[in-house]
């Protein structure tokens, strides 16, 4: 896990009043690759600390735009557990700044815009019909999203270390997310194999073809690990569960990885947490792995989601 998280005051509470969280041990993994030996030890804190259903990711906020030192700690807490924490806003002013002005509070400045975005960089996730002809966005529709991390298709220097989430209204039904943490995700699989977790590092890995966007520019070739160490020494993950438009290394032990992680997200032991955002909560995490299900709109008020995706990791020290 990042070492700026572990480095929280190890008299913090965990979610649910559990036992306080203490110092982790060191991660079973470092730049270069898996460190098993190190396994057993972080696993099972990782597990002891883990929140156990959605509601144990959730934050009051009095005021989002305005967020208070103990508020904060108490999103920090969770963030440490799992890399993810949802906040419960008790405001119900609209404001499409506030993902930018809820990332601010936790060292989140450069924004990954698009060109579906806002002038801030922001993006409002609704149904959008013909958005593009003959392509396939379908964040923008109301279909099921499959497992993924957000960016895995962008350069190496464009990865996206933290994604936020707001919901300003939920769908009339459906829109469901379930949500993994991608270091438990690995850690999972090296009690299974520690080889398939060092394929999984391997820098050509994954790969996502060239293709000409709506927009009329070209995206090159992308082709780098699933899994690496950021210099503030996250995992972090670049993954999807799609089998067209990718291209994994051709290789016997990475055929193993891809397959056995497609079985750990299908697993209903996998610990993973699943919920949907209402309108005034929002997701804030380390780009943790996500799903959302085909939901059906109100026509009268339809499901919008605000979104923000940033360079930059988290930063967790108390003066952010």
């Amino acid at each position: 896990m990042n070492a700026l998280l572990d480095a929280l005051p190890s008299t913090q509470t965990a979610p649910g009043g559990r036992a306080p969280l203490g110092t982790a041990p060191p991660p079973p993994w470092d730049r270069h690759g898996p460190r098993p030996e190190r396994l057993e030890r972080w696993l099972e804190h990782r597990l002891r600390h883990a929140p156990r259903r959605i509601e144990d990711l959730l934050v009051e906020l009095r005021d989002p735009r305005h967020i208070t030192a103990g508020e904060r700690c108490a999103l920090l807490d969770r963030l440490r557990c799992s890399g993810m924490a949802i906040y419960v806003g008790l405001s119900e002013t609209f404001d499409p700044g506030l993902p930018r002005a809820i990332g601010r509070h936790f060292g989140l400045e450069r924004l990954d815009a698009n060109w579906l975005s806002d002038d801030e960089g922001i993006s409002h996730l609704q149904v959008r019909p013909g958005i593009a002809a003959g392509q396939d966005y379908i964040p923008y529709t109301s279909r099921p999203l499959g497992w993924h991390t957000d960016g895995y298709y962008n350069p190496p220097d464009r990865q996206i270390h933290a994604m936020l989430l707001h919901c300003v209204r939920p769908a009339d039904s459906g829109g469901a997310n379930r949500l993994l943490d991608p270091a438990l995700a690995a850690a999972l699989l090296m009690q299974h194999d520690p080889e398939l977790v060092r394929a999984l590092f391997h820098p050509e890995a994954m790969s996502i073809p060239p293709r000409l966007e709506a927009d009329g520019s070209e995206r090159s070739r992308q082709t780098g690990p699933v899994l690496r160490v950021t210099p503030g020494g996250a995992l972090h993950m670049r993954y999807t569960a799609r089998t067209v438009s990718i291209d994994w290394r051709d290789d016997p032990t990475t055929r193993a990885a891809t397959a056995a992680l497609r079985d750990l997200l299908a697993d209903p032991a996998t610990p993973v947490l699943q919920g949907r955002l209402e309108a005034g909560w929002g997701l804030i995490c380390t780009n943790v792995l996500h799903d959302r299900s085909a939901f059906v709109d109100d026509p009268t008020a339809p499901r919008l989601l605000l979104r923000a995706r940033f360079f930059d990791e988290l930063l967790t020290d108390q003066a952010a």
